[in-house]
């Protein structure tokens, strides 16, 4: 078995015009946490939205656990047991908190179907989501719709989780608790790549790193080399972790 969960190889991808990924070369490591940086417009999440089908590569091609997934549409890769949380977090906001988990529970049809077990294991991760379980999503804060968001993706057993900047214009508490129920996802064995713009965050959690500029990805290596490098995150990022 490889020790790459999912491999990019020569990415390229187009949006209408426009050509945005020049090529991507990405692994992601079975197991581990997987950070994508990169300045604003780099590509990120053109990557994962390529990844996930719902942009179609142009040229290249996408492996996960050994199988090329590069033609599949986004409902044959959702099937693969990967969960995507885009950056918009995707909540049904006229739906219950309930309702909401309930639409990603693929094997329930009624709440009380829903593995008793793993729910009581994300309400330990991210408490809000038993607190306001009966009222709307729509009401809940940006903090408390982004754990809405991850305890969707993760209600039931996932190989891969991926997410678009989970930490985006949250408060520091938040962040912190994010950060914890990352840390546990990770130890439950769930691989994980994360696009994040929060650098502590990315400290924290990360094994691995890619770091994209202009639709490619131009350094990949150990967060921790990256951390202790402070000339290495100048030129690849403009700034100092």
């Amino acid at each position: 078995m490889s020790t790459n969960l999912l491999t990019l190889e020569g990415v390229h991808t187009h949006i209408g015009a426009y050509h945005i990924l020049h090529g991507v070369d990405l692994v992601v490591p079975r197991g581990e946490l997987t950070l994508l940086l990169g300045r604003n417009g780099a590509g990120k999440t053109t990557t994962l939205r390529t990844i996930m089908g719902l942009w179609q590569a142009s040229q290249g091609r996408i492996t996960f656990a050994g199988e090329d997934i590069t033609r599949l549409n986004t409902p044959a890769i959702a099937q693969k047991n990967i969960a995507y949380v885009p950056e918009n977090m995707g909540i049904f906001s006229d739906l219950t908190v309930k309702e909401n988990m309930l639409l990603a529970a693929r094997n329930a049809k009624h709440a009380v179907q829903m593995d008793e077990a793993r729910l009581q294991w994300i309400f330990k991760l991210f408490p809000p989501v038993e607190k306001f379980w009966n009222h709307p999503a729509g009401k809940l804060s940006g903090g408390q719709k982004q754990m809405l968001a991850v305890s969707r993706a993760i209600v039931e057993p996932r190989d891969l989780l991926i997410i678009d900047e989970p930490s985006k214009g949250l408060a520091p508490a938040i962040i912190q608790n994010m950060i914890e129920a990352f840390e546990q996802l990770k130890a439950s064995g769930v691989t994980i790549l994360l696009v994040e713009q929060n650098i502590h965050f990315a400290q924290q959690l990360g094994d691995t790193v890619a770091v994209m500029d202009n639709g490619r990805v131009v350094h990949a290596g150990s967060m921790q080399t990256l951390a202790e490098d402070t000339a290495l995150q100048q030129s690849l990022l403009g700034l100092a972790l």
